[in-house]
């Protein structure tokens, strides 16, 4: 549904941020593996159109959808055990190379956002009751159940981030995350515990050696460690100005083959070795700037509902990227989560355009003052 916009309430600012950084997600994109160049090309193309044509259409209107949204949700997750392919041990995708593949995971960001907001708008009054705070947990734990069995930890550590960020600000009290807070510091040490007993429940083994490996990195120099090593050395070997853009050297770590999957979780150890300290620090001022016009939006939103949804795209933005880069340069376990905007992956590319077309419009509607 469009309705009567200003032009000069237009955000451009986020859209040229945004159209930059795909820009230099796509260069490197092709450093990596060229192969992909012309998907992501077309694909980046498709995805800026639906963000400007999202960005027109009213957020209440699609909000009014939420149960539609949420049922569409569930119903892709569910399909990937049934109907999903695997790949490296775990099955997230429906659909084929040949045709269109997808990944249920990565929509189910942008949806849970927009269903989010709805609830939390309609229970604004009782945000911190029994009931309204069981009900939401469920809402969140139905989809996220479905996640973590694929596997795709990460994923759901990611939505989980969000959904609760968004319970924040809508006014949890702090006497409720002061209990959270004391009932997961004994959690914590507990987990380190039980993570190293044998055959663990609820964890893949490869998540269990990912974690140990981050905690006694000396144990597997040679296995799970290596890949992150060897990113850490790419990024290093790129100094203050890098070895250049599509550089083909001997030393490159690119053309060593020593990164599996460079184009994705890894992405940013090609922009550490061919653009350097400056390519880096650039790359993260523009996903910062992202996420400070999301938080911007979200303070002079017209009503809650707009408010919510510019924040969870902002946590979205800003964790990815935080996790993303973590993961990268050794400071996190190692685990897969593409980098906004820049690592390849169609599905993650969509969620975020659509996700920045919602924010648009909620800039769009904001609030004179």
């Amino acid at each position: 549904m469009l309705k009567n916009y200003h032009l000069r309430n237009y955000n451009f600012k986020l859209l040229i941020l945004v159209l930059i950084a795909g820009v230099f997600g796509t260069l490197m994109i092709n450093s990596a593996d060229s192969s992909y160049l012309k998907k992501q090309v077309l694909g980046f193309t498709i995805c800026i159109i639906g963000l400007i044509v999202l960005s027109l259409i009213d957020y209440k209107f699609i909000s009014k959808f939420h149960l539609l949204l949420y049922a569409l949700n569930l119903l892709l997750l569910t399909a990937v055990p049934l109907f999903g392919s695997s790949a490296n041990g775990a099955k997230r995708w429906l659909g084929s190379e040949n045709l269109i593949k997808i990944q249920p995971s990565e929509f189910s960001k942008i949806i849970l956002i927009i269903c989010a907001a709805r609830y939390l708008e309609d229970h604004k009054d009782s945000i911190n009751t029994f009931k309204t705070l069981v009900v939401y947990a469920i809402f969140c734990a139905i989809p996220l159940i479905l996640i973590v069995q694929q596997p795709d930890l990460s994923t759901t550590v990611d939505i989980f981030i969000i959904l609760f960020t968004m319970l924040f600000v809508a006014g949890l009290s702090y006497k409720i995350i002061g209990i959270a807070i004391l009932c997961l510091v004994p959690l914590a040490g507990s987990f380190i515990w039980y993570i190293k007993r044998p055959n663990p429940l609820f964890f893949q083994e490869y998540q269990v050696t990912r974690i140990l490996a981050f905690l006694y990195p000396e144990d597997y120099t040679s296995t799970t460690q290596y890949q992150q090593d060897n990113s850490v050395m790419a990024i290093g070997s790129g100094q203050l100005f890098g070895k250049g853009l599509n550089s083909s050297t001997l030393a490159t770590v690119k053309d060593a083959n020593l990164i599996s999957e460079q184009q994705t979780d890894f992405i940013f150890s090609v922009v550490g070795e061919e653009l350097g300290f400056i390519g880096s620090i650039l790359i993260v001022v523009i996903l910062g700037l992202i996420v400070v016009q999301c938080i911007r939006t979200a303070r002079k939103a017209n009503d809650d509902k707009g408010m919510y949804i510019a924040t969870g795209v902002a946590v979205l933005i800003g964790f990815q990227t935080f996790i993303n880069i973590g993961v990268a340069t050794s400071l996190l376990p190692n685990t897969g989560i593409p980098l906004p905007f820049i690592s390849y992956g169609l599905s993650s590319l969509v969620s975020s355009c659509a996700a920045i077309g919602l924010v648009m419009n909620v800039s769009l509607q904001r609030r004179k003052y």
